[in-house]
């Protein structure tokens, strides 16, 4: 008797859960609905209209309209990204190339140290960056900081001690820090789930591979040592701060904005690149899939339950493990190349370039694959094999082809890792302001993974830096057990939701990505 009114309590309580979902989805229906009118009253966006045709689901249209914002904002963000990795890593090519002989940067740890101060000025500006971007716009935010931050790097080219080459590395931190959770916002809210991580791919390839690209650069610019006066090094930070510079003012005409104010001007009174119903189609496709299409409201309530969210602080910790790696390759392998490998000055500069084409290669690869088959953690895993294998080839193997052959597994596993775990926080949280939070702190948890690098390979270990190596080895060992964890706490959320007994992120039908 007992055993059938269990099974009897039990069906009741299924039978409850989804009627609970059921009454959910139809409050979240009636919100959709809401916001839909608010858009076509508020910029004439058709949103409703397009829900209720499903002409979001036409594979045609919806390629000619997604391939215009392809066209419009990825190839925009990379550039801008290139020059923001490239003007943040010079550093390590500048160094090389007179730098440290010049303004003493070889005396105790200062080199580390300004390596490591870029960080502070990066972690100040990433929370606001978020929300500015959302208040001011994206063409007014992310000009106007690259523009400056060109500015700067060109002034370290003519500083002459290096507490002043210190103040312009804070001074380009807080600028730069301003570039990635901007445009990783504006990039969330124009793709979906599964299309993402190919477009974040997009964007970080190039920037990644420019830090072998800034070798080939500074080697040509290098040469241009004794013109006006100045040494190699002066000329590196000037020629591409110029650059820098450039990019920034042609970012004020071409950046788009978000995708309900794509049909309208922008905060610079530039027309927008979109007609209304295209940019409904954007916008039905993102709420179909994941219901967050339109901003919703932040307040200190609302953002202290984010807050208490683990996924938000893992995600973070992620960044900070993985960039300690990224970090120490572009900052210290031209050292590594040229003092612990022996190689000349001009070889240590050209070397640095080949790993990180490899990696530009393996980033798209792993995107693909990730997007298509619908993962990210066994993506994330396999990387950080790669890299821990790399580094410790590089670190400890007696053959030189060898360690070599290690930088290439390292550089490929570490800068593959980075769109995957921004596509895997994208594809596991619900809702603008969460997102943009998450973002924040992820970039946050990047730069001290910055600051970590620049103390934990520190002169006195030169030239192998095997310390700090063993401590990059050590942040992927503990980031693959974290991933393989969630594999496994998602996989059992994913059974449950399909039970009935939870509704993940507060959105009915919605699955982790794991």
């Amino acid at each position: 008797m007992s055993n059938n009114t269990g099974v009897k309590n039990s069906a009741l309580h299924h039978v409850e859960d989804a009627e609970k979902q059921s009454q959910l989805g139809n409050i979240i229906s009636e919100q959709a609905q809401h916001d839909a009118d608010e858009l076509e009253q508020k910029y004439h966006i058709p949103l409703k209209a397009v829900l209720e045709s499903h002409l979001e689901e036409d594979s045609r249209t919806v390629r000619r309209v997604m391939r215009k914002v392809d066209l419009r904002l990825v190839p925009m963000l990379s550039l801008l990204y290139m020059w923001a990795f490239i003007d943040r890593s010079n550093l390590g090519n500048a160094n090389i190339a007179g730098m440290s002989e010049d303004l003493k940067t070889n005396i105790g740890n200062r080199y580390s140290v300004l390596a490591m101060i870029f960080f502070v000025g990066y972690c100040l500006i990433d929370i606001p960056a978020t929300f500015l971007v959302r208040k001011i716009g994206p063409a007014l935010w992310i000009g106007s900081i690259t523009t400056i931050w060109g500015i700067v790097t060109l002034c370290q080219g003519f500083v002459k001690t290096w507490g002043e080459l210190a103040l312009c590395r804070v001074l380009l931190g807080f600028l730069e820090g301003g570039l990635v959770p901007a445009a990783m916002f504006l990039l969330y809210n124009w793709y979906t789930r599964y299309e993402i991580q190919a477009r974040i791919a997009g964007f970080y390839v190039i920037g990644n591979a420019s830090s072998g690209l800034a070798g080939l650069l500074a080697y040509g610019i290098e040469q241009m040592a004794g013109d006006s006066g100045l040494n190699g090094w002066s000329w590196i930070f000037i020629i591409e701060g110029i650059v820098s510079t450039v990019v920034g003012v042609v970012s004020f005409f071409v950046m788009v904005d978000f995708p309900e104010k794509a049909t309208v001007k922008n905060t610079l009174g530039l027309p927008g690149f979109l007609t209304p119903e295209e940019a409904a189609i954007v916008l039905a496709r993102v709420e179909r899939d994941r219901g967050d299409a339109v901003e919703d409201k932040i307040t200190f309530k609302i953002a202290m339950k984010h807050f208490r969210d683990w996924k938000l602080w893992e995600f973070t910790l992620y960044l900070l493990l993985n960039n300690t790696g990224v970090y120490a390759f572009s900052y210290f392998l031209p050292v590594i190349l040229k003092d612990d490998f022996g190689y000349s000055t001009g070889r240590a500069q050209l070397l640095t370039f080949p790993p990180y084409a490899a990696g530009a290669a393996w980033i798209m690869i792993c995107a693909f694959v990730a997007d298509h088959f619908k993962i990210r953690g066994p993506i994330m895993l396999f990387n950080a094999s790669m890299y821990i294998v790399g580094v410790s080839l590089t670190g400890f193997a007696s053959n030189v082809h060898a360690r070599y052959a290690g930088v290439f597994l390292g550089v490929m596993g570490i800068i593959a890792n980075i769109p995957t775990q921004w596509a895997y926080a994208h594809n596991n949280m619900v809702g603008q302001n969460k997102k943009g939070l998450t973002m924040s702190l992820m970039v946050m948890g990047g730069a001290f993974g910055g600051i970590i690098a620049g103390n934990v390979f520190q002169s006195k270990d030169a030239p192998g830096y095997r310390p700090g190596l063993w401590i990059c080895i050590g942040f992927q060992m503990l980031y693959f057990v974290l991933v393989l964890k969630n594999i496994f706490i998602f996989y059992i959320q994913n059974k449950r939701a399909d039970r009935g007994e939870i509704i993940i992120e507060g959105q009915p039908g919605f699955r982790h990505t794991y």
